[in-house]
């Protein structure tokens, strides 16, 4: 099983359009999808406290307009949206991996708890926010998406070009093929 983790600087920096993107692109390795959602809100809108809450919600219509039912739009078998405390969630998710022949993963802060075979990190150099949780696994990234035009250097990583509406270019699926070996 290969884990593939997109993540991102921040919020409409192109996360959601580069795994949908993946998971279209590379249909034969039947994804199930997880987009995850960490707030101060947990399940049902109750406040995050100490004993911290969380909800995984299954996507049954690729039609529904969320982040999870376009990665079912695009082609996964199976898509997840999961909120809350990302630590209480582990279990659910780790058994939901078990059961996936392969994981597409909308996060950063999912690097706290595994590895992946790969790490894709979506920046903008022209957006100004930039979270915690992107900044502080940005080491971590076998490659960075920018848009075109944007000017990027990381030492030792790969930057590879997004062309909105087409953030996943034949070079970014070359990359992830060549990456999960498989040409």
């Amino acid at each position: 099983m290969a884990i593939v983790v997109v993540g991102g600087q921040t919020k409409n920096v192109g996360k959601t359009s580069v795994v949908a993107g993946l998971i279209a692109a590379l249909p034969e390795m039947q994804w199930t999808a997880f987009k995850i959602t960490q707030d101060e809100y947990g399940a049902g809108g109750k406040s995050v406290g100490s004993e911290g809450a969380f909800a995984v919600s299954e996507e049954r219509v690729g039609a529904a307009g969320s982040d999870s039912a376009r990665f079912l739009a695009a082609g996964a078998v199976r898509s997840f949206w999961v909120r809350g405390a990302l630590a209480e969630a582990m279990p659910r998710i780790r058994e939901e991996l078990a059961r996936t022949e392969n994981a597409m993963i909308e996060s950063n802060s999912i690097l706290r708890f595994l590895e992946p075979d790969l790490y894709l990190s979506v920046l903008d150099p022209a957006m100004e926010d930039f979270k915690g949780s992107a900044r502080y696994f940005l080491d971590r990234a076998d490659a960075v998406l920018v848009p075109e035009g944007a000017l990027l250097q990381l030492a030792g990583v790969p930057v590879l070009v997004m062309r909105p509406p087409v953030y996943v270019t034949e070079e970014v699926v070359k990359f992830v093929r060549r990456r999960l070996g498989k040409s």
